[in-house]
């Protein structure tokens, strides 16, 4: 049976919380607890009830020896795994154990950012490891068999600088990314007009375009295209779309921009502006597409490096859009090519939709 003033002294801590008796069984346990192990293991003895052998063991070893005790948990929420740092503890009254106290500690968000980082330089180091080993072996070569065949060394340092230029592209997109995530929370406030933008990303990227035999074209209304942004930040994201449309969506196809105005968006609950960036390419498998903006995750990573991709490209992108507190969609069909859009805020937010009439 649950005590009054226990239960409201557990759930005045945020964290989940069970206090089990000498009996052996759950006596109480805080909102937080009953959220992800559920109300109705209240009563029950903590085997029935908890069930996970390392915590179990854990509640057990302070039932006998007394002393606090550590271990882990894992849950669920929807279909994220949680993990919990649990603390297994003693409780004292009058100089007398009367049961065991368990905490939880959420340590998902810490180790999720601490995985992340190993992966990051698993990543960086990997991606720069090749062009080096490339490098050094050219060089090598070029100091020894090499030194007096002008055929072979121009041909090796043709492949040099391409190896340098990857690099220096990486290295590139590293500290854009690095920028762009030490601006996120800073909301951009000049004004821009996307068409502009869109415009002069068009002619930058025009020779890439007849090299690859592909049109590209604008399609813009008659609607204002104005909206509060940074206009590089904006010409990267267009660029980058752009860009890999031409390169991944073969060749001697047509790659269209489109603009929409969007009178009121229902999830941004404000007017916006929609550029979809449609290619006519192979597409992309659905497995992929929730996976496309992680930092250098690659569908085809032999053909993204020889169109001389970072895999950091969508990610720059996610985070600039984050940045504009927009959202970025891609949907594709395999077989019938994939669209990339952007939507940005055109007014303030919480904007109510126009009365009919």
């Amino acid at each position: 049976m649950q005590n009054p003033d226990l239960n409201n002294l557990l759930n005045a801590i945020p964290m989940p919380l069970i206090a089990i008796g000498k009996s052996e069984r759950i006596e109480d346990m805080n909102d937080a607890a009953a959220g992800f192990l559920g109300g109705e293991i209240l009563g029950r003895h903590f085997v029935t009830g908890l069930r996970q052998p390392a915590l179990l063991e854990a509640i057990e070893h302070v039932f006998a020896e007394r002393t606090k005790k550590m271990t882990r948990f894992l849950g669920r929420d929807g279909d994220q795994e949680v993990r919990w740092e649990v603390i297994c503890a003693p409780v004292m009254t009058k100089g007398d154990f009367s049961g065991v106290l368990v905490s939880f500690t959420d340590v998902s968000a810490v180790e999720n950012a601490n995985q992340m980082r190993r992966d990051f330089v698993a990543n960086v180091s990997h991606e720069l490891r090749t062009p080096l080993t490339a490098l050094s072996g050219f060089i090598e070569t070029l100091r020894g068999a090499a030194r007096d065949d002008a055929k072979v060394r121009d041909r090796f340092l043709g492949i040099m600088e391409n190896e340098a230029g990857r690099m220096n592209r990486l290295v590139g997109d590293l500290l854009s990314l690095s920028r762009v995530e030490g601006d996120e929370r800073m909301r951009p406030t000049d004004e821009v007009d996307v068409a502009v933008v869109l415009r002069s990303v068009v002619q930058i990227l025009r020779p890439l375009a007849l090299g690859q035999g592909c049109e590209v074209i604008l399609n813009l209304s008659d609607d204002s295209t104005c909206l509060r942004g940074d206009r590089d930040q904006l010409q990267q994201v267009f660029t980058n779309l752009v860009e890999n449309a031409l390169k991944y969506g073969g060749k001697d196809k047509i790659v269209s921009i489109d603009v929409e105005a969007i009178e009121y968006d229902r999830s941004l609950r404000s007017p916006t502006l929609r550029v979809s960036v449609r290619d006519q390419g192979e597409g992309i498998q659905p497995e992929h597409i929730p996976r496309l903006t992680e930092r250098f995750y690659r569908i085809d990573s032999h053909r993204s490096r020889e169109m001389g991709g970072t895999g950091l490209g969508l990610a720059i992108v996610k985070h600039i859009v984050n940045r504009h507190r927009g959202r970025f969609r891609v949907e594709s069909v395999p077989g019938e090519g994939s669209s990339f859009a952007v939507v940005l805020l055109q007014d303030t937010p919480h904007a109510e939709p126009k009365a009919a009439g």
